[in-house]
């Protein structure tokens, strides 16, 4: 085979390789994850407050059609003139859809009391530098006020992040059912 020939056929193989390899990518063959929804961002409250939420929950890509095999964490503190509480949730539900996500889990640490134990829920909205955010405890008061919850619930995504101070990354998800 002469030079040319050989570098026509690599040239041939090569886009073809990267073909198959763009088309897997765009079906969703090769994700690593089902969903996700990740980031930290404080919420823009008019009457003043430090409010933030942190978001750290992955659904496998193995668990595409189960969203209560989700698994991380997710954190939020509430202080206002020194007073207010934090808490800390181990994930037990990820359910996104195009931007939104909602998460829920159950409170494994908190310095609120009667909290731990609860179960709670938060919906983020990725709107990239004007995203939002509701929870379940909206219309209570507080998570310990809520009663008993099911997983993934929560209210609609209803308060404003603060501008420059963080973003949420939503991973749409796709179940195969």
């Amino acid at each position: 085979m002469n030079h040319r020939t050989k570098t026509a056929v690599l040239g041939v193989t090569l886009l073809l390789t990267a073909a198959a390899a763009g088309s897997a990518v765009a079906s969703g063959d090769d994700r690593r994850e089902a969903a996700a929804l990740t980031g930290t961002a404080k919420l823009d409250r008019l009457a003043g407050g430090e409010i933030t939420f942190s978001f750290d929950a992955h659904l496998a890509a193995k668990d595409t059609d189960n969203p209560l095999e989700a698994t991380g964490t997710f954190e939020w503190s509430h202080y206002t003139d020194g007073h207010g509480a934090w808490a800390k949730a181990k994930v037990n539900c990820l359910v996104t859809g195009g931007k939104v996500a909602v998460v829920s889990g159950v409170i494994t640490d908190s310095d609120l009391p009667g909290a731990k134990g609860k179960q709670v829920g938060i919906t983020v909205h990725d709107l990239g530098r004007h995203d939002r955010l509701g929870y379940s405890w909206a219309a209570t008061g507080t998570p310990v006020e809520t009663g008993d919850m099911p997983k993934c619930v929560s209210s609609a995504p209803f308060e404003k992040v603060e501008q420059g101070t963080g973003d949420y990354k939503v991973v749409p998800w796709q179940p195969k059912f």
